[in-house]
């Protein structure tokens, strides 16, 4: 047989063995190892379990991933998610769908102290949810609200997805940061207009509207210094030269931990459960890493690859017609696939592509993990979705998605934009540069 149609069996069996939810860590790596072995040896293949570890996982700027993680679970023991959902509480709540747009602001303002999406999600679902049921909120537009908030903690910097793009595509991590916040805030804005619209038109869904004086609205706002200044700490001193992205997510970890102990939050149970959440988020990423990349191996050697990319770049298309392509391509995959791992699997394949058309590989990146974002929140994976689940036992997932559903849209629209006007994503770090 072809090394082509070995590939295509490769990835036959890589989907039922997803079908049949062997961990994806394992289907990745067991089919990447058996799939090389066939192609070259298993010597070879053997070599890869060495090599690939070694050489990825001694990588500088990976440790960028446990010290943003474990500065977002130090945000989260330090009480400022809370306050960030009060403040949005009482500056939001007396509109239409107020207390779920104050969920979208803080899941936005919790996404600045880390980088990680299920992490924003379960947390502000644990505040948000019960909240937005006391006030007669919709199940379905409640669960969906912190769903989609939640990926935001993947775009707006400190992004653990930018970091894994920034390492494979080889691209300043720095800037990556700085391109993530204006289209992260788009994103947010577009949120928060569809759940007012959709509240204006059908009161049922958003509840009960709060009434707070302007006395509390403005002291709500001294909760939300903690955000603030760890958010100008990490992205002023990358944005200023003064530290690299590793050296900020030490600093910010410091920084969330400091406000953790200042405000009588930290007991040494919660902060070895912090450490230990945190290598088991980094654990899983590294796992999922490693196998991805022997199948990325895998499928180089069997040619795949080169075959597609070939017959991408002969397409009678413009390069921005062959840019939609790539990035609709993104959609089933986020069905099927978990993000972290349908960016490592896929950027190999696709970076030389995007490379010859003379395409922005910062700008890429932005739209890339967008796309991932989507991945977040469509089902049948939609991880978002079952951490939502977990959070809110009694909702039924199809009544999550959805809630989510509204939000996918509205998320297209925005990668959109972001297309036709990449200023949204480049303007910064053109400003950095």
């Amino acid at each position: 047989m072809s090394p082509e149609v070995i590939g295509a069996i490769g990835i036959c069996v890589f989907l039922i063995l997803l079908v049949l939810r062997v961990p994806i860590a394992f289907s990745f790596a067991v089919v990447g190892f058996l799939g090389y072995g066939y192609l070259r040896s298993f010597n070879a293949s053997l070599s890869l379990f060495a090599l690939i570890p070694y050489t990825w996982g001694t990588k500088y700027t990976f440790l960028c991933l446990p010290l943003f993680i474990l500065m977002g679970l130090f945000a989260a023991t330090s009480g400022i998610t809370r306050d960030l959902f009060d403040a949005g509480q009482k500056w939001l709540g007396r509109f239409p769908g107020g207390l779920a747009q104050a969920t979208i602001a803080g899941s936005t303002a919790f996404a600045a102290c880390t980088g990680s999406s299920m992490a924003a999600a379960v947390t502000m679902g644990h505040i948000a949810i019960p909240e937005m049921k006391r006030y007669d909120y919709s199940p379905e537009l409640a669960t969906g609200t912190v769903a989609a908030g939640g990926t935001l903690g993947i775009l707006i910097p400190p992004s653990v997805g930018l970091v894994i793009y920034g390492i494979i595509a080889e691209q300043s991590i720095g800037k990556l940061f700085i391109a993530g916040i204006l289209p992260g805030l788009l994103i947010c804005l577009l949120y928060m207009a569809q759940i007012y619209l959709r509240c204006r038109l059908n009161p049922k869904l958003g509840g009960r509207s709060v009434a707070i004086s302007r006395k509390e609205r403005l002291l709500s706002l001294k909760g939300i210094w903690g955000v603030l200044a760890v958010f100008a700490l990490v992205m002023g001193g990358i944005y200023g030269g003064l530290f690299t992205p590793v050296e900020a997510g030490g600093v910010g970890a410091f920084a969330t931990l400091s406000i953790a102990f200042f405000r009588g939050k930290l007991n040494w149970g919660n902060f070895t459960s912090a450490l230990a959440s945190m290598g088991q988020i980094v654990g899983m990423v590294f796992m999922i890493f490693i196998g991805a990349m022997v199948f990325s191996i895998f499928m180089t050697a069997s040619g795949i690859p080169r075959e597609l990319s070939n017959s991408i770049s002969v397409l009678p298309l413009p390069r921005y017609g062959i840019l939609a392509l790539i990035l609709l391509m993104y959609l089933p995959l986020g069905c099927l696939l978990e993000p972290m791992s349908m960016l490592v699997l896929t950027l190999p394949i696709l970076l030389p592509t995007l490379q010859a058309l003379q395409f922005d590989l910062i700008w890429i990146g932005i739209l890339v993990v967008l796309m991932m974002e989507i991945g977040l929140i469509t089902p049948p994976v939609g991880l978002n979705c079952f951490a939502i689940k977990g959070v809110a036992p009694d909702v039924p997932l199809e009544t999550i998605f959805r809630g989510v559903l509204p939000f996918v849209f509205v998320h297209i629209l925005g990668v959109i934009l972001i297309v036709v006007f990449p200023q949204i994503a480049m303007f910064l770090p053109n400003v950095m540069r």
